[in-house]
């Protein structure tokens, strides 16, 4: 659609969503999301046998909290850039944050470790391998936020895209931690972040295409 027409057409009226369109179109792709990347999780990886024991860590809940920020974040900037003239004010700040806190406390685990602590702390067991799970979980809320998304009304398409990337990649996250071992900081702040750059990456190339309306 070009912008005069879109000017047109909210003009008149009929570009006027109702206000519960948006909250109940992101919640089901949420849970619907949450739900594949969940059963994905169970049938190709498992959840970590120790995961009672895992839970009692106070790292275990800063490696989901971190992740799930990332998503919250990236909601609210899937939501606002789905409506036309949305404000993007802080939402630069809520997205670099939680990266910035996991690289703090990364450094500060770095600072007091040997060196050969420090290769485990950043490369863990799991290096190889954790990226590309995240973003395989991440593949069924990525079509999921897709389809939210393009039933509003996005003009930029390609932030659209790269934010429903990154939120769904966050839901992705935080279940691929009820199945990964690693609980370092260094770890999470780079193949986390790897794992979660890909569907943002992918949603930024095939926003344009998507997201059309």
């Amino acid at each position: 659609m070009k912008t005069d027409d879109l000017v047109a057409m909210l003009s008149t009226g009929g570009g006027v969503i109702d206000a519960r369109v948006p909250p109940n179109r992101f919640a089901t792709a949420i849970g619907w999301g949450a739900f594949g990347a969940t059963l994905l999780m169970a049938v190709l990886l498992g959840v970590r046998p120790d995961l009672g024991q895992a839970a009692l860590h106070p790292m275990f809940w800063v490696k989901v909290g971190y992740a799930a920020c990332l998503a919250l974040a990236s909601l609210l900037a899937v939501s606002r850039l789905s409506r036309p003239g949305s404000s993007m004010d802080w939402i630069a700040v809520a997205l670099i944050a939680p990266v910035l806190a996991i690289w703090i406390l990364g450094l500060i685990a770095l600072s007091g470790a040997t060196a050969e602590e420090r290769e485990q702390l950043f490369f863990g067991r799991t290096w190889r391998s954790c990226p590309l799970l995240i973003a395989t979980l991440s593949a069924p809320s990525f079509f999921a936020v897709m389809w939210a998304v393009r039933g509003l009304a996005p003009t930029r398409l390609r932030s659209a895209g790269a934010a429903a990337g990154l939120l769904s990649s966050g839901i992705g996250a935080v279940v691929y931690s009820l199945h990964c071992p690693e609980m370092g900081a260094p770890f999470l702040g780079s193949w986390y972040l790897l794992g979660m750059l890909i569907p943002t990456a992918a949603g930024a190339l095939v926003g344009p295409r998507l997201l059309r309306w």
